[in-house]
């Protein structure tokens, strides 16, 4: 039986999965430029063959809605696709209820890059997994991670997106627009519907960016990281494989809420102007 304690509880690994920080730099100087220059980094690689598996284990259990723990989750969509024929499963939550996944978070490479990356110690901020099925796995449209998060301030997030899979333009990988980061804040569109939604927003200039995204063509376990405001979006899986992708959301630390209300679902209230901290947003290092 899986174990149903919250792990949200416990601020450190409850297992022997992944590896502890070792204080060496995980990006290389062209790599911490290409993200500069282009608002992401690809091809990182975190994650062993047996690590994937593992979680991916764990991830089995969750498409059962009636999973041990079901309750922890902060929000659970074993469909948020708006197009009837596709199917996304989309979650924010799983480190409270696995311990792979609850100790991934402090798994070493994955922290180091991400205090590369911030100039600063991460905190975590919430996790997400999507999961498109073979052969009808629907869309994750254009978007800016920022348009959901204005709740929390200063503007220092980061985001890794961790493929249990081998991801490729077949399967629906994750596409970036070059550049992107450097673009205002949009309106946010709709997530998991028309992935042409973003077009009205933009000009013509970022009309011809967009039709020229990059596709992360990674192995699994090969992470990239991309700044809040990179517009990203991935197109349906119609391959005989599975996509199935693990996303960590990440602050520096003193990054504060900016919101009188809880900031995920099931979580006490950090009043504006406070910082992060607590049992659901722990220090990463």
């Amino acid at each position: 039986m899986p174990d149903s304690r919250d792990f949200s509880q416990t601020h450190e690994p409850v297992g022997s999965l992944f590896a502890a920080a070792s204080g060496d730099d995980v990006l290389a100087p062209e790599q911490l430029q290409q993200f500069e220059r282009d608002g992401f980094v690809a091809g990182v690689p975190l994650l062993s063959a047996a690590q994937c598996d593992a979680l991916c284990d764990e991830l089995s259990e969750f498409f059962d809605p009636d999973h041990p723990g079901r309750e922890l989750w902060y929000e659970y969509h074993t469909n948020e696709s708006t197009t009837p024929e596709t199917t996304l499963f989309h979650a924010l939550g799983a480190w409270r209820l696995r311990p792979g996944f609850h100790d991934l978070l402090w798994h070493g490479p994955l922290v180091e890059a991400a205090r590369q990356l911030l100039g600063a110690t991460p905190r975590f901020w919430h996790d997400q997994l999507f999961c498109k099925p073979a052969h009808h796995g629907g869309v994750v449209a254009w978007h800016q991670d920022y348009s959901y998060w204005t709740r929390t301030k200063p503007m220092q997030h980061l985001t890794c997106w961790l493929p249990l899979d081998d991801c490729d333009h077949e399967n629906g990988s994750i596409q970036y627009v070059p550049g992107s980061h450097r673009w205002a804040l949009l309106p946010r569109t709709e997530l998991a519907g028309d992935m042409e939604g973003i077009r009205q927003l933009l000009d013509d200039e970022q009309i011809r960016a967009l039709e020229n995204p990059t596709t992360v063509i990674a192995r699994r376990g090969e992470a990239s990281f991309h700044h809040p405001l990179t517009v990203h979006g991935s197109q349906a899986n119609r391959s005989d494989r599975p996509r199935r992708v693990a996303v960590i959301n990440l602050v520096a630390d003193g990054v504060c809420s900016d919101a009188d209300e809880p900031l995920l679902e099931g979580v006490p209230t950090i009043p504006a102007g406070e910082p992060l901290a607590g049992q659901f947003f722990p220090l990463l290092g």
